[in-house]
């Protein structure tokens, strides 16, 4: 095969795909250059249509913890579906279950809702927090996601011109609606003191990525996150940790029961059924008895809520973690990838450094540090995809988009990981020497 029809399986179903689908995808963030049509997954690799194998740092944007088509959480799925679909009335025995283990394990949890998606979770989240104070306006930061709804999808990855104005992702926002929501510099607590001192009797909530995956790996700092918590009780202002990304993934509770600090109301999704549709929102009774599931005045649906797929797969995924050997293992192996990239960096010369926290990590082209966005605009984007489309070159998928994160799964072996850093080191040498 010449490198002239390598991707010629991919681009005639990408040609077909063009013809039926705007854009060829069914999400925004799936449209890659070049156009990438996968085959099959397994454990930590996954193959397109041209018979490429690569080990898959991407994970679908994080679910994936266990690996690609889990054996366990398959089999428990196939158990499921065996024996019910979806009702759209009543309840399950196994919703139940998958309930209590949540209010089990994250700290915030007293009572639980399942949802799809993590969008739908932080809608509700804000719906319900709106209801709770009797406020309309929001606070979030710049560079955190929170889904595609018009409240919260704004000031993401903005460009610099944009940082501290309104910065709608989409048309069709309502800017009377996107216009309650403040953004802030995340890690500023005197920013968010500020506003709190002037228009706190008007704001119903401050939500954030613990750690905003969305950018990367921005780490918090025990004053910031002490901070929001203080701030959110004095001046009645409700706290809600976005989890969608790190719930699960770092850990059964979440970055709260790692950082103590407990958040009003939490979202999670993604890792916790490890690639299955799942999410749930996650607060106190006095929170949550306010939705008309319970008879409240908060309305909260969903034809697909807590799917018996969805709900057998967490389960499945949060067995699996409970005995502590999988979150070891990833970070362990997380933390080695972070030393010998680091390693590889300095002997190259790169202007670069390793941002990592659990099995997530990221090469920033910048010098450190690295506490928000504004941060982030220093990292040099060409070097950025060109690693990251030299690794996809030699095997390694890390999503050809510049700031976004890696992930290890438990399936992931040394031998995967060792067989990246020869990789990136080939790749660094050729960033370097340019």
């Amino acid at each position: 095969m010449t490198a002239s029809n390598v991707l010629s399986a991919s681009a005639l179903v990408a040609e077909e795909a063009l013809e039926h689908i705007p854009g060829g995808v069914h999400s925004s963030t799936r449209a890659l250059n070049p156009r990438v049509v996968w085959k099959s997954a397994a454990g930590s690799k996954v193959v397109d249509v041209d018979g490429r194998e690569f080990i898959d740092y991407h994970a679908a944007f994080g679910p994936i913890i266990l690996g690609h088509r889990d054996p366990v959480v398959d089999r428990k799925v196939v158990e499921a579906i065996s024996s019910l679909d979806l009702m759209g009335v009543g309840t399950t025995e196994q919703e139940v279950l998958l309930a209590r283990k949540l209010v089990e394990h994250i700290p915030c949890a007293e009572q639980v809702l399942l949802c799809v998606t993590g969008s739908e979770a932080t809608y509700n989240a804000i719906r319900v927090a709106r209801a709770v104070t009797g406020r309309k306006k929001l606070v979030k930061f710049q560079g955190c996601y929170h889904g595609w709804h018009d409240y919260l999808c704004m000031n993401i990855i903005s460009r610099p011109e944009k940082v501290g104005q309104y910065d709608p992702a989409s048309a069709g926002i309502l800017e009377e609606s996107a216009r309650h929501t403040l953004v802030l510099e995340f890690n500023r607590i005197d920013a968010v003191e500020d506003t709190l001192r002037r228009e706190g009797n008007e704001i119903a909530a401050i939500i954030l990525e613990p750690i905003p995956h969305n950018i990367g790996c921005v780490l918090p700092t025990r004053e910031f996150l002490s901070g929001l918590r203080d701030l959110c009780t004095r001046y009645g202002v409700l706290l809600i940790f976005d989890e969608v990304i790190t719930g699960f993934r770092h850990g059964l509770g979440g970055f709260q029961a790692f950082s103590g600090i407990t958040p009003d109301l939490t979202t999670v999704a993604k890792s916790m059924a490890n690639g299955y549709p799942c999410a749930a929102l996650c607060g106190p009774r006095s929170i949550m008895q306010r939705f008309q599931t319970a008879g409240g005045d908060v309305f909260f649906a969903g034809t697909y809520n807590a799917h018996p797929i969805g709900v057998a797969a967490a389960l499945a995924t949060i067995k699996r973690l409970e005995s502590g050997e999988v979150h070891s293992r990833l970070f362990e192996h997380g933390a080695w990838m972070a030393a010998e990239l680091t390693k590889i960096i300095e002997r190259r010369g790169v202007k670069a450094h390793v941002a990592q926290y659990g099995s997530v990590f990221v090469i920033y082209f910048m010098e450190p540090p690295v506490n928000s966005y504004t941060d982030v605009l220093r990292n040099d984007t060409a070097a950025d995809v060109r690693f990251r489309r030299g690794m996809m070159s030699r095997g390694s998928f890390c999503l050809p988009l510049a700031l976004k994160r890696n992930h290890i799964s438990a399936a992931h072996s040394k031998e995967d990981l060792s067989r990246t850093l020869e990789a990136a080191d080939d790749v660094l040498k050729e960033i370097a020497a340019a």
